[in-house]
């Protein structure tokens, strides 16, 4: 009796919940876009992030340790020399990568990473180094921590993280609440499940959120595990999207000293189905732009600006891992209206989307041995 019982609640909260999302998270279907798919580079193992150089080449990261160099024509360097020591466990690796907006003339890049910090515990780590690239890779010098998430945690669970610069030049970082603590994203004292704003060298910009208790780095909380973000080119502002649990991937507009909710609201469920926190809404808690249910497992994010795609400028663009397929969102008045499924029948979990110099666009799948799509049009 006990059994049915269970059984009959637990059918119960799903109906219940797919019917109260079902039309606020489907937005309709976009017209269909006739686009050409190219394998530029197979064989990268678990790619996590694409920056393209000022020479056309690109700048890959692996989540075993490793940076390339990848041309448009698929050739793969060997590992870039002098990446420091990475934790590879579970969701753990080499993370993002960016350019230093001076990169032409200083070199610097940023990137992110899962630091082992002694024991069994690690974190999300930010530094900073100088590439010198050659013909057929090259090597990172200067090697200087900005950013150390805390408290170190032993998990290999929701590290995050994406790297963003801001118009005004802070840097934007997101990190995940590390999956066994989440509550702790509700907690300004520390860097779990938050979106951190620094500076260059590491410091916290004096505008940043005043509140007390509050991390001086701490820009929003409430965050379960973003992976991507993106500034709208439109507003100027940060734009993220994250992973919900089973259901709930969210897509938002992180602003200074807000709370997004995790894991008090949420429009997901736990992965035993039960209900996660007090509901979908609360006083003083944000709400998404834009939902996933069931989820797609976001990772990357783009706004597209190019010429090349001219129906597509102004749209987002979110890669899905659970999903297996890119996401193009039409959006209109800060409100998405529209939605098209791409590379659906490739089965490829899409780690991150980047748009090329000449408009095309570039994606990363997450797999042992990965691929480099291009997509133009048709």
């Amino acid at each position: 009796m006990r059994v049915q019982t269970y059984c009959f609640a637990l059918a119960t909260i799903v109906a219940t919940t797919t019917a109260l999302s079902a039309e606020q998270t489907n937005a309709p279907a976009a017209p269909k876009s006739a686009i050409a798919i190219e394998e530029i580079a197979t064989g990268l193992a678990h790619p996590w992030a694409l920056q393209f150089l000022p020479d056309g080449r690109m700048l890959i990261t692996e989540r075993v340790g490793h940076m390339r160099i990848v041309t448009d024509s698929g050739k793969v360097s060997k590992p870039i020399a002098g990446v420091p020591k990475v934790l590879v466990s579970g969701q753990g690796g080499l993370l993002d990568v960016l350019l230093a907006p001076d990169f032409s003339s200083t070199g610097h890049i940023y990137f992110s990473y899962a630091e082992p910090r002694g024991g069994y515990k690690n974190g999300t780590t930010v530094a900073r180094a100088t590439l010198s690239l050659t013909d057929d890779g090259g090597s990172l010098s200067d090697v200087k921590v900005i950013f150390r998430q805390n408290p170190a945690i032993a998990s290999n669970l929701h590290f995050g993280s994406r790297l963003v610069f801001a118009p005004d030049g802070t840097l934007f970082i997101t990190t995940g609440d590390r999956g066994i603590v989440r509550g702790e994203a509700q907690n300004p004292a520390v860097h779990l499940g938050k979106v951190i704003r620094i500076n260059p060298d590491g410091s916290a910009p004096e505008d940043n959120p005043k509140h007390a208790g509050w991390k001086p780095e701490v820009w929003s909380i409430g965050h379960r595990n973003i992976q991507g973000a993106a500034i709208n080119p439109e507003t100027k502002t940060l734009w993220t999207v994250e992973h919900g649990a089973r259901g709930g991937d969210e897509l938002n507009q992180p602003q200074k000293g807000k709370n997004y909710g995790w894991p008090v609201i949420t429009y997901g469920r736990d992965y035993t189905y039960l209900p996660i926190g007090e509901g979908q809404k609360k006083a003083g808690m944000e709400q998404p732009i834009y939902y996933w249910d069931p989820s797609i497992a976001t990772s990357g994010l783009l706004f597209y600006t190019g010429s090349l795609f001219p129906d597509w400028k102004g749209n987002a663009f979110v890669g899905g891992l659970a999903g297996q397929h890119l996401t193009r969102l039409v959006i209109k008045d800060g409100k998405v209206t529209a939605q098209e499924k791409l590379l659906t029948e490739h089965g490829d979990r899409i780690r991150d989307v980047r748009q090329g110099p000449k408009g095309a666009v570039w994606v990363l799948s997450d797999d042992p041995k990965g691929k480099l799509i291009k997509l133009t049009p048709k």
